[in-house]
């Protein structure tokens, strides 16, 4: 059963690392995004009714790691002493943006354990809603380009929810 969860993290890990490029500067620390123009969805998936839920949830069970404005550790690419990834900032300032909304999910649901990251799985304590609640406050703070970007590398992926009506 532990070997199928893990071929189960491997596969799509795999290739999405293969797709990941550095999404930082190394010396600012801020997010570097490519300055051809790129198609904006319409809307995003989420409503403001899952963003408000999703905030309350956020806190609750992730702002104790990921800090509660999403910023997560600075320092988040380097072990620490334990030898772990720190918690990295979710706003859209880290790695997160790079990772379609089925790795996304599956990561809050099993956590980042098999990834070398210390965070628990969310799966028992948080109904699927809840995860796509907490998501949808999450990606409330990414800029409107960096979104653009998750918007088609999730496309790609084939993972999109459809889009929700706004309320």
């Amino acid at each position: 059963m532990k070997s199928v969860q893990i071929l189960l993290w491997l596969i799509p890990i795999s290739l999405i690392v293969s797709a990941c490029d550095k999404p930082q500067s190394e010396s600012s620390g801020q997010a570097v995004v490519q300055s051809q123009p790129r198609a904006m969805p319409a809307e995003r998936w989420y409503n403001s009714q899952q963003v408000v839920k999703g905030g309350k949830l956020y806190q609750q069970f992730c702002a104790e790691c990921h800090k509660p404005d999403a910023s997560g550790t600075t320092n988040w690419q380097q072990l620490d002493e334990k030898g772990n990834y720190p918690p990295p900032p979710l706003n859209g300032t880290a790695h997160t943006w790079h990772h379609p909304l089925s790795v996304l999910r599956r990561t809050v649901n099993f956590g980042g354990i098999p990834l070398g990251g210390t965070m628990p799985g969310f799966g028992e304590k948080l109904k699927p809603q809840q995860i796509d609640d907490i998501l949808a406050w999450v990606q409330s703070h990414w800029s409107d380009e960096i979104y653009a970007i998750w918007y088609e590398r999730d496309q790609q992926a084939g993972t999109m929810l459809p889009l929700q009506k706004k309320g």
